[in-house]
């Protein structure tokens, strides 16, 4: 009988083996399918994230843009504020440079007044200097400054040997400027051109 246990336990053993060898193609099988379905699902998660990645590359392509045109508006509207500015500054002064030429002119012949009359006109020329200093007014075309036919008017020319080439020999009406802007031109006269 001991022969038989043993046959049995061959036959156990084979049958085990049989057993093991389905069980292990099985788990084969079902592992090659979880790897399947795994290597499906991480492909539509990376087809997922690249998508999310475009998107976000999109939002923040927009984004950007906004801020700059934002940044551009910005930036144009402080510049048409103080042109605005300028110009209406521009226009006020213009209204007031007769009286100031007036007050200049007045000073210049009155070189034999009362001196009291003197001093109550550079008191008044200094005040519209002070204003036209805080609205940013520069005066230009003095004698001997060189002739700038951006900012000054020829009227006449004078041949002289104390003045170089292009120089202003006379003032006939003094020109003022706000910034680059001309408010009035200067009206000079040109010493060897």
């Amino acid at each position: 009988m001991p022969k038989k246990k043993c046959e049995n336990a061959e036959e156990v053993k084979e049958t085990k083996t049989d057993k093991e060898t389905t069980a292990e193609a099985e788990n084969t099988a079902e592992s090659e399918k979880v790897e399947e379905t795994k290597d499906k699902k991480s492909k539509k998660d990376d087809e997922k994230v690249k998508k999310l990645e475009e998107e976000l590359a999109a939002q923040k392509d927009k984004y950007m843009r906004l801020a700059a045109e934002y940044d551009n508006y910005r930036k144009r509207t402080a510049n048409e504020k103080l042109s605005l500015y300028d110009d209406a500054t521009a226009k006020a002064v213009t209204e007031l440079l007769p009286v100031a030429d007036s007050v200049r002119m007045a000073l210049d012949n009155l070189a034999n007044a009362d001196p009291e009359i003197v001093k109550g006109i550079e008191l008044i020329s200094n005040q519209l200097d002070k204003s036209f200093e805080k609205l940013k007014i520069e005066s230009f075309g003095k004698i001997g400054d060189e002739f700038d036919p951006n900012l000054h008017n020829a009227i006449s020319k004078v041949e002289s040997e104390e003045l170089g080439e292009n120089t202003i020999a006379q003032v006939f009406q003094t020109g003022y400027k706000i910034g680059d802007k001309i408010i009035r031109h200067a009206m000079v006269q040109v010493a060897n051109c």
